[in-house]
């Protein structure tokens, strides 16, 4: 079952869902069990599900626990993707790139597969969106959850004993894999695992994502030791680096 977004039912139901009016949806799905199996079309022609419309950014909308409980209850795929879009992402994937505990705890209880793949740039799990994104909260609640997590990921997390599987069982990453590791351990404030991939060989000064370099990252994230410790690596800023 399709709905387009003006339709007034599809209003409706996402207008319960962003309002946290578990009762206004509970009596929508009740005088029409099938809907909560419908997807609204965007006028891109971009296929969500009702478990979509409830992780929506910026997330965390009033009652979302009970919302997704609610439509999983009635039905509704937690693991449904979207579909046309940019990426097949699920339900999941979009409460980690928003950052939405809550949600995620939702899913997860619901049935939602902690690693299906989909994630915007990577086809990866929600730990992808959550990292590459910097949501780590979310991130850190699906480790918690007993998410797996590639050599990035968990460079971001600052997951050593992790790292240490990738240099010690099989093959060693490429370079530019060590490099990209140490990008997301900067940004994600991780000065053991900054140190470590260093000395692996890591470059701290590729400039990748958002044009930012390793000690950008770092002062993003308020590390303020690692900060200092790649200055006194050479590291520089991509300003720096690009003069």
């Amino acid at each position: 079952m399709e709905m387009q977004t003006t339709e007034p039912l599809a209003q409706a139901l996402a207008s319960a869902i962003h309002t946290g009016d578990v009762e206004a949806l509970r009596q929508l799905l009740d005088r029409d069990p099938p809907i909560s199996k419908a997807r609204i079309v965007d006028p891109k022609g971009v296929s969500r599900t009702l478990i979509h419309i409830a992780v929506d950014w910026p997330g965390h909308f009033p009652r979302v626990s009970q919302t997704i409980g609610l439509l999983i209850e009635r039905g509704a795929d937690p693991d449904g993707p979207i579909v046309g879009g940019n990426a097949p992402e699920t339900p999941l994937h979009g409460a980690a790139s928003c950052n939405d505990v809550d949600a995620l705890d939702a899913l997860l209880d619901g049935g939602a597969n902690i690693e299906s793949p989909g994630a915007i740039f990577t086809n990866g799990t929600a730990m992808s969106d959550a990292v590459i994104f910097a949501q780590w909260n979310a991130a850190r609640r699906l480790l918690d959850r007993g998410a797996k997590t590639t050599l990035t990921e968990s460079a971001g997390l600052g997951l050593v004993d992790r790292l240490t599987t990738y240099f010690e069982q099989g093959p060693k990453p490429e370079d530019d894999q060590i490099t990209a590791a140490l990008w997301h351990a900067c940004r994600g404030g991780q000065l053991q695992a900054a140190k470590y991939l260093t000395g692996k060989g890591a470059n701290i000064n590729w400039v990748g994502w958002d044009k930012i370099a390793p000690l950008d990252g770092a002062q993003q994230s308020g590390n303020q030791d690692l900060v200092a410790w790649l200055r006194h690596q050479g590291a520089k800023q991509a300003r720096e680096l690009a003069d």
